[in-house]
């Protein structure tokens, strides 16, 4: 067996199909069901159950995996060592975003990075920001980003990193695009499109909300969707008011499509989180985190 089999049978258990792993590795769906066939030749056991909607290992496989994670997190220390001794910066990055960092703020800052590291291969995953807590306290991510910090069991650490602002938009016609100072109180009886539960979002959004004296449950949530840019385009087709990152809002807001009430309390600002594991970080994810507080 060799390393190339070993983390593709890694990748499919901790991504529970072979599509989402051959995306995570930046290989093609065929290339890592081959390497796991080839794995289980060489094993001469079957490894991983394909009879289920998720793949799943089976006996022989689960007792195969915690060797492979261990043989893989050697092999990833020693580069490391070896890289830090050299100053390059090499090997996989794997990140985990949630959805306005991982679409409006992330891209960018990884094609400098990369500009600088090119023998870094990275993948980039967006998410709740929930679900970007847990793949980096799981070992699922190297690092993550989100729009608030939330409890991971004291599984991660969270830092302060830039900033952003959330809006309280609506339709140019809405009677309330023209009305100044609103209190937080006179959104009650208004149709809300919120982010779902599990957003970064959806959580500073309802801090603001309590700040103000409501509770979020009396609002009238006439729909939860799961992207800030579904929420702008659910406004524009006049569903209700929202809650959105002024990244999201700013074309929207340039074009006319939507407009930003005047609410105290809001814009509320907000710093983004790098979220990072509490185990040591590999050279690659230490020259990004580097790189992310230099650049924001």
């Amino acid at each position: 067996m060799n390393l190339t089999q070993l983390r593709a049978f890694v990748a499919v258990v901790e991504h529970k199909s072979f599509s989402a792993a051959a995306r995570a590795l930046g290989l093609s769906q065929p290339a890592v069901t081959m390497q796991v066939q080839s794995l289980e030749s060489e094993t001469g056991a079957t490894l991983l159950d394909r009879r289920y909607r998720q793949v799943v290992p089976t006996e022989a496989g689960a007792a195969l995996l915690p060797h492979a994670r261990r043989v893989l997190a050697e092999i990833e220390k020693a580069r490391y060592e070896l890289d830090r001794m050299t100053d390059r910066v090499t090997g996989r990055l794997d990140i985990a975003a949630s959805t306005t960092p991982g679409d409006y703020v992330l891209p960018a800052l990884l094609g400098r990075f990369l500009d600088a590291h090119p023998e870094v291969g990275i993948s980039l995953r967006v998410m709740d920001s929930a679900e970007v807590v847990q793949a980096v306290a799981a070992g699922d991510a190297h690092l993550g980003m989100t729009g608030a910090e939330l409890d991971s069991g004291g599984k991660d650490v969270f830092e302060s990193v830039g900033a952003d602002e959330l809006l309280v938009v609506c339709r140019p016609d809405h009677p309330l695009a023209s009305r100044e100072r609103l209190a937080v109180s006179e959104l009650v009886e208004e149709a809300f499109v919120m982010r779902r539960q599990g957003s970064g979002t959806r959580v500073v959004t309802e801090d603001a909300l309590r700040a103000g004296g409501i509770d979020p449950a009396d609002l009238r949530v006439v729909a939860e969707l799961g992207t800030s840019e579904a929420i702008v385009r659910a406004v524009e087709g006049g569903l209700g008011i929202g809650v959105v990152s002024r990244w999201v809002a700013d074309k929207a807001l340039a074009l006319g499509t939507v407009a930003q009430i005047d609410v105290r309390g809001f814009p509320v600002q907000r710093p983004f989180f790098l979220v990072t594991p509490k185990t040591s970080l590999s050279r690659a994810a230490e020259a990004f985190l580097e790189h992310v507080r230099r650049e924001l």
